[in-house]
């Protein structure tokens, strides 16, 4: 029997575990069925972000492994998505560069808060849309509903240099003594 507690960090296990299968499925260059399939996935792992972070927060089952892998998890998955749409030549290869690079600095960025002070760095609205944004392309886009996705794409890419600038432009002090 699963205790409730437990639940979250097994839904991040289950997201980080799904994601070499979702790879393996969205890696055939010719199978729209195996895209399909890898979408479906994707969603799914997609919901499992949303579930974990809820339900450690009304249970308030908040833990340390879930503040490390349930982040973790949705960079390597949303990563992982946008490297294998490159190669299918779903995406420019630049959209998926500004895209990474973005979550990566984000990541630091997150990471100096902590040191600094402790303060954690709470997603913002534009933040939300770019996650949901990125989301959809990426379902759409392995779908093959293409138009669909390019649209979510470009609205994804707008909100991810916005939500990076938004989240520096609020950690400023950071960087305060840095050309002195």
């Amino acid at each position: 029997m699963i205790k409730k507690e437990n639940l979250p960090n097994l839904l991040t296990l289950a997201r980080i575990f799904v994601i070499p299968l979702f790879v393996v499925l969205a890696s055939f260059p010719t199978s729209i069925l195996s895209h399909r399939i890898a979408a479906i996935i994707f969603a799914l792992a997609s919901l499992t972000d949303y579930f974990d972070g809820y339900l450690a927060r009304k249970w308030k089952v908040v833990t340390n492994f879930g503040k490390f892998a349930d982040p973790m998890a949705d960079k390597i998955l949303v990563m992982s998505a946008f490297i294998m749409l490159v190669g299918l030549q779903l995406v420019p290869a630049w959209i998926a560069a500004v895209i990474i690079c973005r979550e990566l600095a984000v990541t630091g960025l997150r990471l100096l808060l902590i040191e600094n002070g402790g303060s954690v760095l709470a997603a913002a609205l534009p933040g939300k849309i770019k996650t949901a944004t990125q989301m959809l392309a990426i379902i759409f886009l392995l779908s093959h509903f293409v138009f669909l996705g390019t649209i979510f794409l470009y609205i994804s890419l707008i909100f991810t240099i916005y939500s990076g600038y938004d989240y520096f432009k609020g950690a400023s002090f950071l960087f305060k003594d840095t050309f002195k």
